[in-house]
């Protein structure tokens, strides 16, 4: 006999008692994500094409904030999305809460960058150097008056 799946409710739609987890496939265990300076200088953007050129790293923003995302699952989550160490895991795990987790499908990123050609894009875009060639022509001389 095959294990019926269970269908994924809306938060809203929980009964009393009912968790989360037993609907989710643990995304919050499939990456974890660190905050960064903000770039500031082709500089900073040059170490963040250099994350990127890593496998399964990408940098999205949050109100503001700049962060190093790797796509990496943690070796103790089991096969039924369940946590394998969950009576000794680590603090960050237990102060972790379902309140704004990522399990509705329905959150989008500020930015976000998966290649070292977008970052370099987009560092092309915001910042202005004074080695910079300008592509546009020069302001034309105004023309003469006639009377």
């Amino acid at each position: 006999m095959t294990k019926k799946k269970k269908t994924k409710p809306a938060r809203e739609e929980l009964k009393s008692g009912e968790v989360l987890c037993d609907y989710c496939t643990a995304k919050c265990c499939r990456y974890f994500a660190l905050p960064i300076d903000t770039p500031k200088k082709r500089r900073d953007y040059e170490f963040m094409r250099w994350y990127l050129l890593h496998d399964r790293a990408s940098i999205f923003t949050e109100n503001d904030t700049w962060y190093l995302l790797v796509h990496t699952t943690c070796k103790h989550l089991m096969d039924d999305h369940r946590c394998g160490i969950y009576d000794t895991r680590p603090p960050i795990c237990r102060e972790y809460t379902t309140d704004d987790c990522e399990y509705d499908d329905n959150w989008t990123y500020e930015r976000y960058f998966e290649s070292p050609e977008q970052i370099k894009e987009y560092a092309d875009a915001v910042l202005t150097d004074e080695h910079d060639v300008c592509l546009r022509s020069p302001k034309p001389a105004a023309l003469p008056i006639l009377n």
